[in-house]
């Protein structure tokens, strides 16, 4: 069991502590052969915290499984039990010529529905798209079907590739004013991938309709419960975030679901940058954490965004592997079984091969620079 501490700086109130590695690929499994990463967690029923890995075998061919994670005497994560396949690629848009794949899930419980949610990257024969599914119990899940969007403005969410999506737990004001459903997710316009922004000839120019993350609603109606693959549709759109900062200047998206704090909806997303100090010729790219707090009644306002990330590779853990210098938030757990309702475990993808987990403690007050 790895455990390493970040250096604490209290300048930044809001970063992470790191707790260590919670799981790592299986020797000898073909279904992990090529890493376990970027997972989705939930509470169960039974309150057992359960994590959702994307496991990949060779060729790239993902599936999202399922495991009950352990805790030491502390209550820090340890470790996890396997119990098998939540979801594999069966039908035509999670398949495609050369293979196919169930990717980087999020599960979040959606109280209007008394339903989980999970989204997740299916990647089809057009390339990675949003794909819904649904549970009573976390064991048994029912596809719903591709996200679609409404056109804003002229520009097409749905015919081009799409990852990373993010549900809130409850209905929130639409931009319409009234009750929806909301979904946070980040469209990759041709041109905006990190590997093509990192040669852009003109850098620093930002394309704020493209480059942005993004909250899709679906407006809720009194059927809504009758009608689940109707969820799919979203019909109204607001920009939330474009990139900023230097440490991720060459694309920001998804990260975590939305989790209400007393100072409103917090969100880890993760930032590109270039790596820096990285021998070889080619240029490399850095994916670090950064934190969103959104405003609880009009959660497109922001409310706090850290300046600085709040993890960034630093073990060797999170240098070397599938991918390079990689850390990539995707799933967060409040610790109300601790009785610390504002302690959240973070659970973040290391170089696209292992998972670890990072403790955030939720300081009483925001930074004040924060506040807008």
């Amino acid at each position: 069991m790895l455990k390493v501490t970040q250096h604490d700086d209290p300048s930044h109130p809001l970063r992470l502590q790191r707790l260590g590695l919670v799981m790592e690929p299986e020797p000898g499994n073909p279904l992990e052969a090529e890493g376990v990463l970027n997972p989705a967690t939930a509470r169960g029923r039974d309150g057992h915290l359960y994590l959702f890995p994307r496991l990949v075998s060779r060729g790239n061919y993902s599936r999202i499984g399922i495991a009950r994670v352990r805790f030491d005497e502390a209550g820090d994560p340890v470790g996890v039990e396997r119990l098998g396949i939540a979801l594999e690629p069966e039908v035509s848009y999670e398949l495609c010529p050369a293979g196919g794949g169930c990717e980087d899930p999020r599960i979040t419980f959606v109280e209007p529905l008394q339903r989980y949610v999970m989204t997740y990257t299916a990647l089809s024969p057009r390339g990675p798209r949003i794909a819904l599914a649904m549970s009573e119990d976390l064991f048994h899940w029912e596809r719903l079907g591709l996200a679609t969007f409404m056109p804003y403005e002229g520009v097409d969410f749905n015919d081009v590739a799409n990852k990373d999506a993010l549900l809130f737990p409850v209905a929130v004001t639409g931009s319409e004013g009234r009750p929806a459903m909301a979904l946070i997710h980040r469209p990759l316009f041709p041109g905006t991938g990190p590997a093509e922004t990192l040669h852009r000839r003109f850098p620093g120019v930002v394309d704020v309709l493209r480059e942005s993350i993004w909250i899709s609603y679906h407006s809720l109606a009194v059927e809504i419960c009758n009608k689940h693959h109707h969820l799919c549709h979203f019909d109204s759109h607001q920009r939330l975030a474009t990139p900023v900062a230097a440490w991720e200047q060459l694309k920001i998206g998804g990260g975590t679901p939305p989790i209400l704090t007393p100072h409103g909806w917090l969100i880890l997303y993760h930032g590109v940058s270039e790596a820096l100090h990285v021998p070889g010729p080619a240029r490399k790219l850095c994916y670090s954490a950064g934190l969103l707090v959104l405003s609880e009644r009009h959660p497109d306002v922001i409310r706090y965004r850290s300046p600085e990330p709040v993890l960034t590779p630093e073990l060797a853990e999170e240098r070397e592997g599938s991918v390079d210098n990689v850390v990539f938030p995707t799933a967060i757990d409040r610790r109300d079984d601790l009785g610390l309702p504002r302690r959240f475990d973070v659970y973040y993808g290391m170089a696209d091969s292992r998972i670890g987990v990072a403790r955030l403690d939720v300081p009483e007050h925001l930074p004040p620079k924060a506040e807008t």
